[in-house]
């Protein structure tokens, strides 16, 4: 009778172990698909005061280049679909590098003006968009870090199964797919 017992108490431990680690394991994809969300909402934060500072930009220009109306068009559309809401991901992502292309040709309108690029307001938003591109750029390595980490997590034994119980998905990166971007820009003013 003691070894029923001995045997009985061990597979008790053996289910309790294995339901702590499955909580555990659960707790642990919850915790790390918050991260992910957390991080894609500090990006999106950036990605509005984007959003905010490139009228006041395109309105600087307009005052000195009043026949480059295209590329304003061109810049407050790619904005406008940019911040739409509801995008996922990739499709963030894709309506970035829009922004970036069309922002890029602004500049170079604006290499032709050189009251404009001397202005101290234009100067100032030129700044402080760097500076926004640069929060962008750090929140895209903090979320794309954490979607790493959250992927991983879902591929691995035995929190895959943990994962595939629950119906945790992988996270998309945030990833920019034009070459043109991903090459280093070089602006002159």
């Amino acid at each position: 009778m003691t070894g029923f017992w001995v045997v009985l108490v061990l597979l008790i431990l053996l289910v309790v172990g294995a339901v702590l680690y499955g909580i555990g394991g659960y707790n642990s994809l919850v915790r790390m698909r918050n991260l992910v969300e957390e991080s894609w909402r500090q990006v999106d934060v950036e990605l509005n005061r984007r959003y905010d500072l490139i009228p006041n930009l395109v309105e600087t220009v307009k005052g000195y280049a009043k026949h480059e109306s295209g590329t304003f068009e061109a810049v407050t559309a790619a904005r406008t679909a940019a911040s739409a809401p509801g995008s996922t991901v990739a499709q963030q992502a894709a309506q970035e590098n829009v922004l970036t292309q069309a922002l890029g040709r602004l500049f170079a309108v604006a290499e032709a003006y050189p009251d404009l690029k001397a202005n101290i307001g234009f100067q100032q938003l030129q700044q402080e968009l760097t500076n926004t591109e640069d929060r962008i750029a750090a929140g895209r390595r903090f979320y794309n870090a954490n979607v790493r980490e959250l992927n991983t997590k879902i591929e691995i034994f035995p929190t895959n199964v943990i994962a595939g119980m629950f119906g945790f998905a992988k996270a998309e990166y945030f990833e920019v797919d034009d070459q043109a971007v991903r090459a280093t820009p070089e602006v002159k003013f």
